[in-house]
């Protein structure tokens, strides 16, 4: 396959199991940029959450953040594309869970913002689902969630919202798909995403895909979890991990190994390398 545009999602497919990008795999995705191929992180984080191994790796030039409201070219650090909801949606998104007791974050700007009453909560006793590191690093505290999400409202990437019960997110998902001109997605176990209405890592490669004059028969894509399903099939080979939920590999085209053991690198070594 002439394959020219490789997207990989961050979270259990790039990152490795201890959050981190192997020395495998940053060779691996070194030497297909070698081969003049483009290699871009599609992650639902903020830009400000992405992890210092990507711009380490000095091959990569643009990341798709927040689930495909952003793309960013990191050489010109600047913001070429965003698809943000719209400030009716992030309204009543606000006004809907704040009548609930979940942990809510909202992205904007390509900043990650969380309550600070949870903030300290996580500063003071750990989080139970989630690395408490990662949130205290990623995430800016704000006296009041839902007034910053409505005075932010022209400017909402995602929200976020993080369930300690499994039963609570299969509960409050119905209703979040009342939300008007949303998109309801999900990065990991946990949580339930909001975006716009045509929001997505698969809409934010369409768009890269024209500006870089690549077509979809010549982009590879790998992901893990439900918020990569669309992605991979705006691909024309579609990659899951070993380690994804079962309906991200019934969506693609091949099934590599887990992160623990690069299934990234192993995908690119066999199909572009």
């Amino acid at each position: 396959m002439d394959i020219k545009l490789i997207a990989l999602d961050l979270d259990g497919t790039t990152l490795n199991h201890e959050r981190v990008i192997s020395e495998r795999t940053k060779n691996t995705l070194r030497a297909a940029a070698d081969k003049g191929v483009n290699i871009v992180v599609a992650t639902g984080r903020p830009k400000t959450a992405l992890p210092k191994d990507v711009y380490e790796i000095g091959s990569i030039r643009y990341v798709i953040t927040s689930n495909g409201a952003c793309i960013t070219d990191l050489r010109e650090d600047k913001v070429i594309y965003k698809n943000c909801m719209s400030s009716e949606t992030a309204t009543f998104a606000a006004d809907l869970v704040s009548r609930y007791p979940y942990i809510i974050e909202a992205f904007t700007e390509g900043f990650a913002y969380i309550d600070g009453d949870y903030y300290r909560q996580v500063q003071e006793s750990g989080c139970a689902f989630r690395s408490p590191e990662y949130i205290l690093s990623t995430r800016n505290p704000v006296d009041d969630i839902f007034g910053f999400i409505r005075d932010h409202s022209d400017s909402i990437e995602n929200i976020n919202v993080n369930f300690e019960s499994l039963d609570d997110k299969a509960a409050m998902h119905p209703l979040l798909l009342t939300i008007p001109g949303a998109t309801i997605t999900s990065s990991f176990k946990n949580n339930l995403e909001i975006g716009g209405a045509t929001t997505s890592k698969a809409d934010a490669l369409t768009q890269l895909g024209r500006l870089l004059d690549v077509r979809k028969d010549q982009m590879m894509a790998v992901g893990d979890s439900p918020n990569d399903i669309a992605m991979i099939k705006a691909a024309g080979l579609s990659i899951a991990m070993g380690n994804g939920e079962d309906e991200v590999k019934e969506a693609a085209d091949f099934v590599t190994l887990s992160n623990r053991d690069d299934g990234v690198a192993f995908a690119i070594e066999k199909f572009v390398l």
